[in-house]
């Protein structure tokens, strides 16, 4: 069976590993340890559209959320294309079909936890994130409607339970559930 090679590096490619899931559920977190972990590079969908386009918030503000599922839908393509990363998507973002079908080559976990860890984490969260989708006075409230709407597409993917658990804990579980063609440890 023959290897795909990385053309620049000539070492063996291997799947992406993506985290999708709610907000707040640790993808970026974890996201960053599994890469140090698996020697690979990470790449953070939020962070790159805020370094290429500004923040998500004025995006938002600015173009609306269907401007934003495309510079979204325009990355994932991107990413498809590439092999060997960790990549923690917004939460969003693999609600969208051509993200699913761009990324389906690659190995994908969805990270859950209920919303009221989520909003807590979110709450919590001192990097000064703005998240649009919970703004309002209830954002648990949000958090629940949100989840509900997006229950189905997020149960297409891999489930891993982040209630409870450390980063480092969570990482040990995905690691344990990676596939042979997705594993470069």
């Amino acid at each position: 069976m023959s290897t795909t090679r990385s053309s620049e590096t000539g070492k063996p490619a291997h799947k992406n590993i993506v985290l999708t899931g709610f907000m707040g559920t640790g993808k970026s977190t974890v996201g960053r340890l599994l890469a140090i972990e698996l020697g690979r590079d990470f790449v953070d969908t939020d962070n790159m559209i805020v370094s290429r386009h500004g923040p998500i918030a004025e995006i938002f503000a600015d173009h609306g959320e269907a401007h934003f599922r495309s510079i979204e839908r325009d990355l994932a393509r991107e990413l498809a294309a590439q092999v060997g990363l960790v990549v923690a998507t917004g939460g969003g973002m693999l609600l969208q079909d051509e993200v699913g079908e761009a990324l389906a080559g690659h190995q994908l976990f969805c990270l859950t936890a209920p919303a009221d860890v989520i909003v807590a984490r979110v709450l919590a969260d001192s990097s000064g994130v703005v998240r649009p989708l919970l703004a309002g006075p209830d954002a648990e409230a949000n958090a629940v409607q949100l989840l509900t709407e997006r229950a189905l597409r997020y149960r297409m993917f891999e489930q891993v339970d982040t209630d409870g658990l450390t980063p480092a804990q969570v990482v040990a579980e995905i690691r344990r559930r990676i596939s042979p063609a997705a594993d470069n440890s």
